[in-house]
């Protein structure tokens, strides 16, 4: 059940050893909080890389599954173990319709060629009465503004939004939306009704 992207250049493989070493660890606390896991949930976590987001929810879930664009990093995802993990697309989710009642996106829409048809994506494979936790950095933020200066110089092809600009792509009928915001990030929960 895996999607072959066609990447221009495989950034994040280049990095995958090293990623957890340079870049810091979530909140799990707070994204915990948010996802508001039940037992016997399936998580998905998209652009999940090396797995260093949902590795801390594996007491909480019956199941992780990653979906990455990288090979390298979800080779790196894979070596942890307690995951199933496939390269594939956001904006083309190799999985059913309802397939996940909790979906995770940490750091990681930015990174996708077309937000617009991920997000629809994003909602197809969510399960009614499933929750969608995207976090995302705050591109009106001077240091996000580097970032993104930075990965554009490194033709990543990256397209921040802000929170006001991202939210209408999520806001279709039978999705309750809430915006939390703290700098330098802000965090977008997407509750689809039953």
């Amino acid at each position: 059940m895996s999607v072959t992207p066609d990447p221009p250049f495989d950034h994040f493989g280049l990095l995958a050893p090293l990623y957890e070493r340079v870049i810091r660890p979530p909140d799990a606390r707070w994204l915990r909080q948010l996802c508001a896991f039940e037992p016997g949930q399936r998580l998905l976590d998209v652009g999940g890389g090396t797995g260093r987001v949902s590795q801390h929810f594996r007491d909480d879930v019956a199941s992780i599954c990653i979906l990455d664009v990288s090979v390298g990093m979800l080779r790196e995802a894979l070596a942890k173990g307690g995951f199933c993990a496939g390269s594939g697309v956001a904006e083309r989710l190799p999985f059913r319709d309802g397939a996940f009642e909790r979906i995770i996106a940490v750091d990681s829409l930015h990174h996708f060629r077309d937000q617009r048809r991920a997000a629809v994506e994003l909602l197809r494979v969510l399960a009614p009465g499933g929750r969608l936790v995207i976090e995302e950095p705050d591109i009106r933020l001077f240091p996000v503004k580097l970032v993104a200066l930075g990965e554009t110089l490194a033709l990543m092809r990256s397209h921040f939004y802000p929170p006001h600009a991202l939210m209408p792509l999520f806001d279709v009928p039978g999705v309750r939306l809430t915006l939390h915001e703290s700098s330098p990030n802000f965090w977008l929960v997407a509750d689809k009704s039953l």
